[in-house]
């Protein structure tokens, strides 16, 4: 196992958690080292096998994310935004790669992040599926292509246990064409509709959200003119394609330079 990655998942319990350990468990070139969950948790102190039902493993539960983080090369991060920046801390020490795919983060995580990839290699995205990011892709040039006469719409759908909204992705989604467009997102984002809004503003990009039942992802980007639109859409039906492109970023950030990537550099697009 001497070319094999050692990879820590942290969030062990929850649903990318699990899906992360299984496809860790099933590749050639990676195996887990550690995981952890938040303190007072049931799996504390467990191996994770059995905590998952199974045989045993050898691989324990921790809540200390130090001890785990310490045997990793790698650490895959699926939290809270006040819990992946915690981790940030740890990794930048460490000098393990660090990827995220926490959502509903805020300018000041994002700026603690930056400070971290001063010392740690890390890999964030809103979404770590690779169609997803070739149609953040496609979405750019799209909006470089055409004017403002063309509105922008961005709609999300997930199951109805999500917390944030918009999704990391639509948010993902509407920086680029934000990038494609030249301006800011900050200054052209039109978030929530209630009552009498008045006419649409040109330019802006605007956001919907769907929660309900099991959906695991679906994004449309809408660029809607008089007379014709174009719809770039991505469905996600299977959590395993936000595992997989957390480990294909996993290792491709071994040996990479300290800095904050995003998966376009993954998937060489940057």
């Amino acid at each position: 196992m001497t070319d094999s990655i050692g990879i820590a998942v942290m969030g062990a319990s929850g649903r990318m958690g699990r899906m992360l350990i299984d496809t860790i468990g099933a590749s050639d070139r990676a195996h887990l080292v550690g995981v952890t969950e938040r303190a007072g948790h049931d799996w504390i102190g467990a191996d994770l096998g059995e905590a998952l039902g199974g045989a045993a493993m050898g691989v324990h539960v921790f809540d200390d994310a130090i001890e785990v983080i310490a045997k990793a090369q790698a650490v895959i991060d699926f939290t809270s935004p006040a819990a992946t920046v915690a981790h940030a801390a740890l990794t930048a020490q460490a000098r393990c790669v660090h990827v995220i795919g926490t959502t509903g983060m805020a300018a000041e995580d994002i700026a603690e992040l930056d400070a971290a990839a001063r010392h740690a290699t890390i890999i964030r995205a809103g979404n770590m599926s690779l169609g997803v990011n070739l149609l953040t892709r496609l979405a750019q040039e799209v909006a470089r292509a055409l004017d403002e006469d063309f509105d922008v719409e961005i709609v999300e759908a997930h199951h109805r246990h999500k917390v944030d909204a918009p999704s990391g992705t639509a948010l993902m989604l509407g920086e680029a064409v934000a990038r494609g467009r030249g301006v800011s997102l900050e200054d052209v984002s039109d978030r929530g509709r209630d009552g009498i809004t008045g006419e649409r503003k040109r330019g802006d990009i605007g956001f919907s959200a769907i929660r309900g039942g099991d959906v695991v992802g679906e994004h449309d980007v809408i660029f809607a003119a008089d007379g014709e639109r174009i719809v770039l859409r991505h469905l996600a039906t299977d959590r395993a394609i936000f595992a997989r492109g957390a480990l294909k970023a996993a290792l491709w950030g071994q040996g990479k330079p300290p800095g904050h990537y995003s998966m376009m550099s993954v998937l060489g697009l940057a």
